[in-house]
């Protein structure tokens, strides 16, 4: 899982890093809101911790620009600004949970798999690209009536395209949430799975993945036979 940390305080960004890493974490860390904004949509991550006291913009705007941008991350407050005011007002701008300083790292981190153990619930447990079906709970793919039998490896990566569906993913997205791996996005494992999944699922000719030349792929509907 990846997480994103925006926080000024460099000596609590890389406390809260390291932390998270020893919890088998992937963890990306700036320091301010600007580039935190940035960063959160245009990566994919499970979950946001995300410091009020921010330079160029503070946490509160941080907050509500993703949420305008309908983007519902999971976001954990974390901040020395304890007045009730300001939890209400993270809070009712979407935050999901919140946590004051000083803090313990363990309780941090209990915080975070509850806030995206309760993201996840929430999600729906069947994915849809045209006919493409993804059940979550069962961990099935159909076609229509046909079901497609893939390895633990290939339905990962199918239910990563699935869930971000109509958006280009990166091969070094792909290499960090499928294979927990962002360092070997050079190597051609993304192709080789990608190709495999391809003959499973694109057997009557209609294109569900697309290559987007130098940077990674996509899955969308197919329009007709392509």
């Amino acid at each position: 899982m990846r997480i994103l940390v925006i926080e000024d305080e460099e000596k609590v960004a890389n406390f809260i890093r390291r932390g998270l890493e020893e919890e088998h974490y992937t963890v990306d860390v700036t320091h301010d809101g600007k580039t935190g904004i940035d960063m959160a949509l245009k990566g994919i991550y499970d979950a946001i911790v995300l410091d009020l006291m921010l330079p160029g913009k503070d946490g509160f705007e941080v907050l509500q620009e993703l949420r305008a941008a309908d983007n519902d991350t999971p976001v954990l407050i974390l901040t020395a600004r304890g007045s009730t005011k300001d939890r209400v007002r993270g809070l009712d701008l979407g935050a999901d949970d919140y946590l004051p300083k000083p803090f313990h790292f363990e309780e941090l981190a209990a915080r975070l798999r509850s806030i995206i153990r309760r993201s996840s619930v929430q999600k729906s447990s069947k994915l849809v690209v045209g006919d493409l079906v993804l059940d979550t709970t069962a961990h099935l793919a159909w076609r229509g009536d046909k079901e497609i039998e893939l390895t633990a490896r290939e339905y990962e990566l199918l239910e990563f395209l699935m869930r971000n569906k109509h958006r280009v993913v990166s091969r070094t997205m792909i290499m960090q949430h499928v294979w927990n791996d962002p360092y070997n996005a050079m190597s051609n494992v993304v192709d080789v799975y990608i190709k495999r999944l391809r003959s499973k699922i694109e057997f009557d000719g209609k294109r569900f993945i697309h290559s987007i030349r130098g940077i990674g792929y996509r899955i969308k509907e197919p329009n007709g036979d392509e």
